[in-house]
């Protein structure tokens, strides 16, 4: 049931099922569900939900599901390739977008879903969702994204080099690039990309808590100080920090834009889709939730005024909280 007003989401009872998808001779998958479990006509027959989270290399956790109401929902999270429960944690071994696309559909096949109800993805997340939509259009009823993310030259250049973000926080991208010796700074996201990936410990996890702290110190509005306490985590700073790096390095696999081409967006037309958006988010520039909706004015797009990057800031998490209850009720 809802818990106090309506930015505060939804209380789940803890997961009624937890496993693991073996997926290749390297990767298992975590994943969880909660929500809706039983039924004269079975589980597969519910709305289900799939909630893809951000980074690349970021985790799923119980506070995931309050976007989701529990009398209308199946949630699954997924903790993706090298990520939070995944094994083996941080690593890169036939990491790439299209596994991870790849995963989504043996998870949905694993699980009986005839189709996913909603694909949920924020960040990272939203990427991720456009690709697998992209590539398997007929196993997804609609999208809800937020924060959205193509991983465009222009994107990973206003985020990881100076003139972008480093205009509006130049203190903090000032720490970023100064944890680096000064030959080192040439082509920092390189040097960062190669700390990250040794297998000494005393080399990649500084150099994972510098990475993740300068993307968590712009991703709120105001100060995020229980994403900062995330940084005292050491699996979670590594998976992220080599993960995101590895992708970064590689632009994701994608061609520049390829996302947001016709020929793309045509394959995804018909699907109902809600674009949520803060105005001030430094970490995935507005612009790109723009240039989707352009692409794609079959769309709703939201702007939340009052936000930044982070799904739980009060606007964000209410605007996607209200697109998730509206696709409760459409028949898909």
């Amino acid at each position: 049931m809802v818990q106090g007003p309506q930015t505060e989401g939804y209380e789940h009872d803890d997961a009624w099922g937890t496993n693991w998808l073996r997926v290749d001779e390297t990767h298992e998958l975590y994943y969880e569900q909660y929500g809706k479990k039983d039924g004269k006509a079975g589980i597969q027959d519910f709305k289900t939900f799939i909630y893809l989270h951000g980074g690349p290399g970021g985790h799923i956790s119980k506070g995931n599901t309050s976007f989701f109401n529990p009398e209308h929902y199946r949630v699954v999270l997924l903790d993706q390739r090298g990520c939070g429960q995944s094994r083996p944690n941080a690593s890169t071994i036939n990491n790439t977008t299209w596994h991870l696309v790849s995963d989504i559909e043996a998870l949905r096949e694993h699980l009986g879903i005839a189709k996913w109800h909603v694909v949920f993805g924020g960040s990272w997340g939203s990427t991720l969702a456009l690709a697998y939509a992209q590539t398997h259009p007929s196993s997804v009823g609609s999208l809800v994204l937020r924060g959205i993310f193509a991983v465009r030259d222009l994107e990973l250049k206003w985020t990881m080099v100076p003139g972008g973000a480093s205009m509006l926080f130049p203190d903090r991208f000032d720490e970023f690039i100064n944890f680096l010796p000064e030959e080192e700074r040439a082509d920092h996201v390189a040097s960062y990309h190669k700390r990250l990936i040794s297998s000494d410990e005393s080399i990649s996890h500084p150099a994972a808590r510098a990475w993740n702290k300068w993307e968590v110190s712009i991703s709120t509005l105001y100060p995020n100080i229980k994403g900062l306490a995330q940084l005292d985590d050491a699996s979670y700073n590594l998976a992220h920090a080599r993960t995101e790096a590895h992708y970064f390095q590689n632009k994701a696999w994608l061609e520049d834009g390829q996302l947001l081409k016709k020929e793309n967006i045509d394959k995804i037309r018909h699907i109902p889709t809600t674009i949520i958006q803060g105005r001030y988010d430094v970490v995935c520039p507005p612009i790109t939730a723009w240039e989707l909706h352009k692409a794609f004015p079959e769309s709703k797009l939201h702007w939340v005024s009052d936000a930044g990057h982070s799904a739980t800031e009060p606007g964000t998490k209410k605007k996607l909280i209200e697109a998730c209850e509206e696709y409760a009720s459409l028949s898909i």
